[in-house]
């Protein structure tokens, strides 16, 4: 029987989930999340890849420097021949620790663990896979590996990535495939979009996060990032700053 979560594990699970509702736009959401992934199933570093792969796009990784060019062209020659990646790329994707698939005689053999895993201390592995939406070559999918370097993760460990699995994937599919909002109108700020023009407007009648998050529906959390994401096409260094601009801008033509 698969060990559920405990006490500390479902509060970082919680965390994460917190993020995925709040977030705008994957941009902002990676930095933030992959953090929170990686507390949430502890380990020492996570790659998150986006399938399919375009040439260029730069596989995210924490630490951001994990993988060298040397490194990510290794595990491209050999990756054919992991059972892991057969798992998250034609498996079902569910979450997977690689000891569940070989023991470790056969992880030594594979030419990527020589290459990649020992290099960035990957002896255990925990991998899942899910759909997210569509991107510029169509349907898409994510996978999500946390390595270790001492031990291997437990049950609940495997427990707590099943938990967010589901979540990570509505909340990417829902912002591959959520339209953007329109541009602002020209002399309201430099690419302000109107769900920032919504919160600057209440911000401008002097109302509190808390207030405004209450009015548009969104939570106090949301509004700040909304206001993060203004402020620096209002030329603005703060609340103060940014209402007094918002208020004195030009109309439109």
């Amino acid at each position: 029987m698969t060990a559920a979560p405990g006490e500390a594990g479902l509060r970082r699970i919680l965390a994460v989930v917190d993020l995925l509702i709040d977030a705008v736009d994957e941009e902002t959401l990676l930095p933030a999340l992959l953090p929170s992934l990686l507390r949430t199933v502890p380990g020492d570093s996570l790659v998150w890849s986006v399938r399919p792969y375009l040439p260029g796009e730069p596989v995210v990784s924490l630490p951001w420097d994990l993988l060298s060019a040397q490194e990510l062209a290794a595990f491209a020659a050999h990756r054919a021949r992991d059972p892991l990646v057969a798992h998250t790329t034609v498996g079902s994707g569910v979450p997977m620790r690689r000891s569940d698939l070989q023991t470790r005689a056969e992880t030594w053999r594979l030419g990527a663990y020589a290459e990649v895993y020992r290099p960035i201390g990957a002896e255990y592995q925990l991998a899942m896979a899910f759909p997210a939406g569509r991107g510029p070559r169509g349907p898409r999918s994510v996978c999500c590996v946390v390595n270790r370097s001492a031990r291997d993760f437990d049950d609940a460990d495997l427990a707590a990535a099943a938990l967010l699995r589901s979540r990570l994937s509505h909340a990417l599919t829902r912002l591959s495939t959520e339209p953007g909002p329109p541009a602002a109108p020209r002399g309201a700020g430099d690419g302000i979009t109107p769900r920032e023009a919504a919160v600057l407007d209440l911000l401008a009648r002097g109302l509190t996060d808390r207030q405004i998050s209450h009015r548009l529906g969104v939570s106090p959390r949301t509004v700040d990032k909304h206001l993060e994401h203004a402020y620096p096409k209002l030329g603005a260094h703060g609340r103060v700053e940014a209402a007094t601009r918002w208020l004195h801008r030009p109309p439109p033509p």
